[in-house]
């Protein structure tokens, strides 16, 4: 096996570390030292797929680990996802592989296809000495596309909403295998008391006098989701990472990829996930009307879903905000969390004025 990465981190070998005194388990694990640990993990997992000897190339690091697989007889490259500890369950990551497999099957949207190991399992569990627990790895084919052209964001936007509205469409008819299991996106888990990603108060530079304009916002968006609801057609299993680079483009197909904070949502908050990153730009208003074009072509978006739209906006701002702040070790969050808390504001004091 060899392995090679663009990421940049401690490559001293890995090792297993003493048990802290009086427990089971191995000592908690800075970021540097996880990743070589996880490699190893991700090298012996490919076993269970008949790939020993293959390259393996890490291309991401976010909530998981994803490699590009070489096999060494020269056959087509496939991606290997190792999942963070604590972040889904097994029956969390079978759900989300079923839905998967059900748009392509169903609804005609095409998603990368998880490949059963030798022993006809799709996840594969994998202990490593120096880790306290197993980690989850699932084998993906690599399916053909490129992301869509940034120089002219309207037509892409558009078939992002069309796509979208197609998931929505299904999500509201499928029926969720009995052991469905996967994160709720509602304000509770996203801003609330029981947060995925993390208090938004321990986001990047959110000092006292920022906190408080936040926290107005926050409490303004949790009276005006209570009232807008959870009726079937507004909410349910969304994608919640529907941005332009989870799209791919093919010969005229349009293809999604990354389900993995797939979960129960809003539909809009679909929408929201669009402008990720950049919802303080000058040009949002424009590309949001792209989407609802496209959105609209395929599934009905009422006036009063529509008026609603900025306040998922904010509520998916303030939710990588906290992100943010509890990935601090990422590459995407040193990139972009430098000045994100000014923006944050200026939407928060936006949103204030428009609905406070």
């Amino acid at each position: 096996m060899t392995l090679t990465s663009p990421l940049t981190y401690d490559r001293t070998p890995p090792m297993t570390l003493p048990l802290n005194p009086g427990q089971g388990a191995p000592a908690q694990l800075a970021p540097t030292q996880l990743t070589p640990i996880i490699d190893e993990v991700a090298a012996a997992s490919l076993t269970r797929w008949g790939l020993e000897g293959a390259d393996l190339t890490l291309i991401n690091h976010s909530e998981n680990w994803t490699y590009r697989v070489r096999p060494k007889n020269g056959a087509r490259p496939v991606i290997l996802r190792v999942h963070r500890a604590g972040y889904h369950s097994l029956n969390g990551i079978r759900s989300e592989l079923a839905w998967m497999r059900a748009l392509q099957a169903e609804a005609g949207v095409k998603t990368p296809q998880a490949i059963p190991g030798r022993d006809g399992s799709d996840i594969q569990s994998v202990m490593h000495p120096a880790l306290s627990e197993q980690r989850h790895c699932v084998l993906f084919e690599l399916i053909d596309g490129i992301e869509p052209p940034q120089h002219d964001l309207m037509a892409p936007f558009r078939q992002l909403g069309e796509v979208t509205a197609r998931c929505h469409n299904h999500s509201e008819s499928w029926t969720r295998p009995d052991y469905f299991e996967r994160l709720s996106w509602d304000f509770e888990h996203s801003l609330g008391a029981a947060p995925n990603w993390g208090d938004w108060r321990d986001g990047p530079d959110c000092s006292p006098d920022r906190a408080r304009l936040i926290a107005r916002a926050v409490d303004l968006m949790e009276v005006r989701l209570q009232r807008f609801g959870q009726a079937r057609n507004r909410y349910g299993l969304i994608h919640a990472d529907f941005r332009l680079a989870n799209l791919l483009l093919h010969e005229g197909d349009v293809r999604v990829i990354d389900f993995d904070d797939s979960g129960l949502g809003w539909f809009l908050y679909d929408a929201a996930t669009a402008v990720s990153f950049f919802e303080d730009r000058a040009d949002v208003p424009d590309l949001m009307e792209a989407w609802k074009d496209g959105y609209r072509r395929i599934r009905a978006l009422p006036s009063e879903d529509e008026n609603e739209i900025w306040t998922f906006i904010l509520l998916r701002r303030l939710t990588l905000f906290a992100w943010m702040g509890s990935h601090s070790e990422t590459e995407l969050a040193r990139t972009e969390g430098p000045g994100y808390s000014v923006g944050t504001c200026e939407l928060a004091e936006r949103y204030l004025t428009q609905f406070g």
